[in-house]
């Protein structure tokens, strides 16, 4: 198993608006879509995602409603709002532009800057 990696501030905003792009999901879910796609690489404590979903909520950029989950449960639901989708594209345009820059300066062989 990989070992887990901390995210960089910011980040796990953008995560979950991307993970709530491909439709309504709820809180665990998120976390547990995150960790598959990651292939355990990305582990979300709860501790960090409740207080990321309620921050993005009150922005705008999520909704939310109570339903069922498939184990008979209620949960909050998360949809992506209008503003929501905005701030995804915005944020994933940056961190492509940033990761293609670290990609770059990654690339320069050791002793070149001598």
């Amino acid at each position: 198993m990989p070992p887990k990696s901390d995210l960089p501030q910011g980040t796990l905003d953008l995560l979950i608006l991307k993970t709530v792009a491909m439709g309504p999901v709820h809180g665990y879910a998120i976390g547990q879509r995150l960790q598959q796609v990651s292939q355990d690489v990305v582990q979300v404590p709860q501790g960090s995602m409740y207080p990321a979903l309620h921050r993005l909520e009150t922005r705008g950029y999520l909704a939310a409603d109570w339903k069922l989950t498939d184990t008979g449960r209620e949960a909050k639901f998360y949809r992506l709002t209008r503003k929501g989708r905005a701030q995804l594209e915005t944020e994933a345009e940056s961190w492509k532009r940033l990761a293609e820059a670290v990609g770059l300066i990654l690339q320069v062989p050791e002793g070149a800057a001598e």
